[in-house]
């Protein structure tokens, strides 16, 4: 299975690159192929909403979209990697996640699975409310099949992640996908 993660943290070594990379090599060590792309350091504009693709056309804006674009339809799977930025998904992501729009049947029509990698300092239980409705949302909506969430609580920094049950969570995710 080929997957592609969608890596929506700006900060390369923090604790979402920690569960990205156990997610990774968890999925390699299963077999499968595994490409992140560091969406925070693309060249990605916001959606304009002009609607001139017609929800499935190209897109009047010319940046890194297309190749995020390619990347998703040729593989079978997408993850969503992010910290939660006053509960949501980080506007780098967020943006990458608009720009759907452009070739919105195209994915609906490639029945992808797909999963949600996240972090964040705080531990309430409700922290990951609001990310999980949109998540679940989109899994609705574009007609994913979620292969799951790991949700880090209590992740502030990379050292209280690595001392977090999540980085093994996000491997067993990972190696636990089946073809």
């Amino acid at each position: 299975m080929k997957i592609l993660v969608l890596m929506g943290s700006p900060n390369r070594k923090g604790s979402t690159s920690l569960l990205v990379s156990e997610f990774v090599r968890g999925a390699r060590d299963a077999g499968h192929q595994a490409e992140v792309m560091d969406v925070c350091h693309m060249n990605i504009h916001p959606c304009t909403g002009c609607v001139r693709c017609g929800y499935e056309g190209p897109c009047v804006l010319k940046d890194d979209v297309e190749e995020i674009r390619e990347e998703i339809l040729s593989s079978d799977m997408v993850v969503f990697a992010t910290p939660l930025y006053y509960y949501g998904m980080s506007a780098q992501l967020k943006t990458v996640v608009d720009r759907f729009c452009a070739y919105n049947s195209s994915l609906s029509a490639r029945h992808l699975k797909s999963a949600l990698l996240t972090v964040a300092w705080n531990s309430d239980d409700w922290t990951f409310e609001a990310l999980e409705s949109h998540y679940k949302t989109l899994v609705r909506y574009i007609g994913l099949k979620d292969m799951g969430m790991v949700l880090g609580y209590g992740c502030g920094s990379p050292a209280m992640t690595k001392r977090s049950p999540y980085p093994a969570e996000a491997y067993a995710l990972g190696r636990g996908l089946m073809a």
